[in-house]
């Protein structure tokens, strides 16, 4: 087991048959898409405990959903799966995270790795103002220490655009401040900047709350899209979204102050359509949360 004080792409084919979510048949290149696995995570924010001894599997090529009521600890869950839990001064920590056969805890491992493997988009968008939309894609490279030539650079800029969805409405404009750009085209940004080092898995918090329906249905397609290279965990409060995209769910619940646990997990639409447990079905019907 390892611990620490604090905490913190992309799957394709679901192996479930949600609507609207990729098919079955694995892509091209699926073996190398990338499995995560949580195991027994516990974890304190001083004092207090939000998550007990939760374990979940991350398939490869598939995207996750996290669903579950506010302060149930699904973001807390999302953010130790790439080592940003441990930037709170008073969080600590239980449990492994292993991603191909490595725990990404061990302190031989490099925190910049596990960042860099393991991609995160947060809800609200955050392009860098100062930089222009070309500098922000490319602002992983001078993070991470990578060299590339002029047209190496060129090359990443037009893929990761193009992957988030976005080239075709910048690629004219790509000295202009990402600042700029509308919401949902902000967030695209972020999900390119994300790619731009080559993450195996990418970790999206919440990506559309703050968007407007066309822009949640670009997100949405996006990420449909990325998922034939990286694999996707999303946390999300719209059980539609978490049909719509996801191939595998998680139902995250904390009950009177006690911490965060799974109540159940495994196939979206077996989970929406017959779950297992009766919370599960209240909630995913709208019956609370």
């Amino acid at each position: 087991m390892s611990s620490t004080d604090a905490t913190t792409v992309l799957p394709a084919v679901p192996g479930g048959s949600v609507p609207g979510a990729p098919g079955q048949d694995a892509p091209a290149g699926a073996e190398r898409l990338a499995e995560l696995d949580a195991r027994d995570i516990t974890a304190w924010f001083g004092e207090r405990k939000v998550l007990d001894r939760v374990s979940l599997t991350m398939s490869a090529g598939a995207i996750t959903a996290l669903i579950g009521p506010s302060g149930c600890g699904k973001s807390t869950f999302l953010r130790i799966l790439n080592r940003m839990h441990e930037l709170v001064p008073s969080a600590q920590l239980a449990g492994e995270v292993w991603l191909d056969g490595e725990d990404i805890y061990d302190p031989a491992k490099k925190l910049i790795d596990a960042r860099r493997a393991i991609g995160m988009v947060f809800q609200k968008p955050n392009p860098f103002p100062a930089m222009s939309i070309r500098e922000n894609v490319l602002a992983g490279l001078k993070l991470t220490g990578t060299k590339a030539s002029r047209s190496e650079k060129d090359d990443l800029v037009e893929s990761c655009l193009t992957k988030g969805g976005l080239w075709n409405e910048v690629k004219d404009r790509l000295d202009a401040p990402g600042g700029g750009l509308s919401g949902g085209q902000q967030q695209r940004l972020c999900i390119a900047r994300s790619l731009a080092v080559k993450p195996r898995v990418l970790l999206m918090d919440e990506p559309c709350s703050a968007l407007d329906p066309t822009s949640t249905r670009v997100i949405e397609e996006t990420m449909l899209e990325l998922a034939r290279e990286v694999t996707i965990v999303i946390v999300t409060h719209n059980m539609q979204q978490a049909a719509r995209v996801s191939s595998q769910c998680a139902f995250f619940l904390a009950a009177h102050g006690t911490p965060g646990v799974i109540v159940e997990h495994g196939d979206t639409r077996a989970m929406f359509e017959n779950p297992q447990d009766s919370r599960t079905a209240d909630y995913v019907h709208g019956r609370f949360g």
